[in-house]
């Protein structure tokens, strides 16, 4: 049995105030030829649909028309609402689509009945667990252990009442334990959102969401397929798929992934500005892309920003990184000659803040300004 894994969509983001609207869009179509092409048995969306939960009106019609599109190839939907996803919009209607083989999950309601697969090696059935907090498992199990993330899902995983003689599949969207993040997640402070990666052990495959590097956790079957765009500078040199998980008899997993291209790619560059604007550098493909552009020449680019736009339309940030820039110097306290001479209080002061002596130029024209002032 084969499935198509996808998380983390965050349909309506905006990056650096960048509307991500239209590479999601490019995105999806590229991952609907994919799904025609592998013509899975299922499709997995394992949370983070939207990036709001209240999301844009071109985000609700975006998700509408890819869910179409799959419904029209007869191929079912499993998808599950993330931390980012209003669990109650996500549920809405959900009844009326499983009739359609579009099935959303629910509230969380301290049930989990799963839905049943079939292929030549017999049944595989797939259970939906949206992001849950322990409060929301608690609601349903007061005398269970809830007092962690971990001992919540545990809780929850374990009324699930799993015959682990079967194939069973979970989707899930939660932080296993040893996951690497990237900047662009919702991180929770001292770790405490953690998930022991055992608390899966009784499933055959784990499809997860909520880490945006595609990764597996201890073995293959406990997986996030990572998000279809960067959404990140730090995910800058990774190189975003779509993950194609096989069942075959029980114990049998295979692991695989289909390239994602995007509209505009995001990249880090370095260099002088006369360096990162040397058309040699660039052409008519790249020069769109989403850029952290890092500039390294010693003396101050006016309108730096307004300048590179020209040639960079999507430029997202700019730094420098140069002796002015460098964290080293040690605070002194100034001596006493320096206390009675401007002349030289000041040139200790801007040497402190920039890392680097003034110039001769500078210095006669601070001279001449202090007498001018004195």
């Amino acid at each position: 049995m084969k499935f198509i894994h996808l998380s983390d969509l965050h349909l309506g983001k905006k990056v650096n105030e960048f509307s991500m609207i239209e590479q999601q869009k490019h995105i999806l179509e590229q991952i609907l030829r994919i799904i025609s092409d592998e013509s899975p048995d299922a499709v997995l969306i394992a949370g983070d649909i939207y990036d709001k939960s209240v999301p844009s009106t071109d985000a609700v019609l975006l998700f509408d028309d890819f869910l179409v599109s799959i419904a029209q190839m007869s191929i079912p939907v499993f998808a599950i609402s993330g931390n980012h996803d209003s669990a109650e919009r996500i549920a809405f209607g959900s009844r009326l689509m499983d009739i359609s083989g579009i099935h959303l999950s629910p509230v969380y309601d301290g049930t989990a009945e799963p839905f049943e697969l079939k292929d030549e090696f017999g049944s595989v059935y797939v259970y939906m667990l949206p992001f849950v907090k322990p409060a929301n498992v608690r609601c349903f199990f007061p005398d269970g252990d809830t007092g962690s993330y971990d001992s919540a899902i545990r809780t929850a995983v374990k009324n699930m009442n799993i015959d682990i003689s079967k194939r069973n599949i979970i989707i899930a969207h939660q932080f296993v334990t040893g996951a690497v993040r990237c900047d662009s997640e919702t991180v929770s402070v001292g770790g405490i959102d953690d998930v022991s990666a055992d608390v899966f052990e009784p499933f055959d495959y784990a499809a997860l969401g909520h880490i945006h590097g595609a990764q597996c956790i201890l073995s293959e079957k406990i997986r996030y397929c990572g998000t279809p765009l960067k959404y990140s500078f730090s995910e800058a040199n990774q190189k975003k798929s779509v993950t194609i998980a096989e069942l075959k008899e029980k114990g049998s997993l295979e692991i695989r992934t289909a390239p994602l291209v995007p509209l505009n790619d995001m990249r880090e560059i370095r260099g002088a500005y006369m360096e990162v604007t040397d058309r040699r550098n660039y052409n008519d493909e790249n020069r769109n892309d989403f850029l952290h552009v890092t500039l390294t020449d010693e003396q101050y680019i006016p309108e730096a920003m307004e300048r590179l736009r020209a040639v960079y339309p999507n430029i997202m940030k700019l730094d420098y990184d140069n002796l002015r820039t460098k964290v080293g110097r040690s605070e002194e306290i100034p001596t006493e000659d320096e206390l009675n001479n401007p002349e030289k209080l000041f040139e200790s002061f801007y040497e402190s803040i920039n890392n680097v002596p003034m110039s001769k130029e500078q210095s006669e024209y601070i001279s001449s300004l202090i007498e001018e002032i004195f």
